[in-house]
């Protein structure tokens, strides 16, 4: 079902809240027979937006429940049309039969994010901060609620829209230069052009800045644990985990698959894989073990190659770090410095190898130096002191972003030789923001954003 068929106007209903038992369950009814149908099952409905203590009852007459009612007529409701709450008590069994009732009055099922998607179809959310409900919902740190929550309150939506309106202005005098060219009028000089060009790339910049990080905050960062046998990978997993998530032994190899555990570091949501240790082997099973390791490396945004801190970078490591993907960041991560006797801490260029971001040095069985490492997972998600300045945000945002940077940067190498080329970037670039709040997107889109809400939002 696309966008444009939430027009209708039929009636939907369905629970709102979580699964399971609670002291409160909420039903929730919108459209245009909200109201009769919340009286059919409550009797008479309350007054808009004052809450009304009734009896709910089936199409039998037979009482259900007892709670409150509220009213929302329309506009003024969060979907835009006529929306009836109904909180009765939490249990599972009383609030299907609830939505049984509601439905037997003549609502139909809502389908997942239905809610949210009439609400956007009615102009009272656009697109992001639609989308930021749900990432509100599923935020796994504090970092991340305020993220979404200012995506909520449209502060990335206006920023994005002062982009469109300089871009609008923008196009404007250039269309007028074009269209009057023959005419003795300065509508656009090529200074003014290379400076309002160079004030959007600033401008796409620091948003893309912020947008990546409140990506980060919701998708978290994709990290490989690699490494020769027996030095520590599977002790340091668990350290970060706070629980023995993988199986430590002195014996090379105990390792034979990737392990994953979806950890959240001081507000950064962090995938860690924890691989085979890498070295060349008879042993069958241990080889496929090592092949996936060396894939999940591929997969990842940043790697983590752990050497004993007593031997450090050895030759062997440079020839399997040399077998590794160039393209993925990584860090030297020396372990076990409580049996080196070296103090735990950042050792740049010791032992450096070319392509490293700066080394570390830590003991994943004492814990010393796990601070430094998880603040340098923070520093390769883009999570530094400006953090706070993150919009919660999505792929398709920072996509989204890039594309219109891109351009604007062919707009700017074009300076006035070509201005309908310069037009024609700038639309692109024009459309690729729009999209972002839904000004201008296609329908199937918004039925894969909308399908993956939970129910009642």
């Amino acid at each position: 079902m696309t966008a444009s068929d939430s027009r209708a106007v039929d009636t939907i209903a369905a629970v709102a809240t979580a699964p399971g038992r609670g002291a409160v369950g909420l039903l929730r009814i919108s459209g245009p027979e909200a109201a009769a149908i919340a009286a059919t099952i409550c009797g008479r409905v309350p007054e808009p937006r004052v809450a009304g203590l009734r009896r709910f009852r089936d199409g039998d007459g037979i009482v259900i429940d007892h709670g409150l009612v509220l009213w929302f007529p329309a506009p003024n409701s969060f979907t835009g049309e006529a929306v009836v709450e109904l909180q009765g008590h939490g249990g599972p069994v009383v609030l299907d039969l609830l939505l049984r009732a509601a439905v037997r009055a003549g609502a139909r099922l809502a389908r997942p994010g239905e809610f949210s998607e009439r609400a956007f179809v009615n102009g009272r959310l656009d697109l992001a901060q639609a989308e930021s409900i749900a990432d509100l919902i599923d935020a796994g740190s504090q970092a991340a609620v305020r993220a979404a929550s200012r995506s909520l309150h449209g502060e990335f939506s206006q920023r994005v829209g002062g982009l469109v309106d300089a871009l609008i202005a923008l196009r404007a005098d250039l269309e007028a230069a074009l269209d009057f060219a023959d005419e003795d009028v300065p509508w656009l000089s090529s200074a003014q052009m290379i400076e309002r060009l160079a004030a959007l790339d600033q401008q796409l910049a620091q948003l893309l800045v912020s947008a990546a990080q409140g990506r980060r905050l919701r998708d978290g960062l994709v990290v490989a644990i690699a490494g020769q046998p027996n030095v520590g990978k599977s002790t340091l997993l668990n350290r970060l985990a706070g629980t023995d998530a993988a199986i430590v032994s002195p014996i090379p190899g105990t390792t034979r698959d990737v392990l994953r555990e979806h950890l959240v570091l001081d507000g950064l949501p962090v995938t860690v894989l924890d691989t085979a240790g890498l070295r060349e082997t008879r042993d069958e099973i241990e080889r496929i073990g090592i092949e996936r390791a060396r894939r999940a490396v591929e997969q990842a945004e940043l790697l983590l190659y752990l050497v004993d801190d007593r031997s450090g970078v050895t030759a062997d490591d440079e020839a399997l770090l040399a077998t590794l993907p160039a393209t993925v960041p990584r860090r030297i991560v020396h372990t076990k410095c409580d049996l080196s006797g070296q103090p735990a801490t950042a050792v740049d260029g010791v032992d450096d190898e070319p392509g490293a971001r700066g080394n570390l040095r830590l003991s994943a069985a004492t814990g010393d130096g796990i601070p430094s490492l998880i603040s340098a997972l923070h520093a390769a998600a883009g999570l530094d002191d400006t953090a706070g300045d993150a919009f919660g945000a999505r792929t398709r945002h920072v996509d989204a972003l890039r594309q219109a940077a891109a351009e604007i940067a062919q707009a700017r190498t074009q300076g006035l030789r070509s201005p309908e080329l310069i037009a024609e970037h700038l639309r692109l670039a024009q459309a690729a923001l729009e999209a972002i709040t839904g000004r201008y997107t296609a329908d199937d889109l918004l039925g894969r954003i909308f399908s993956t809400f939970c129910l009642g939002k």
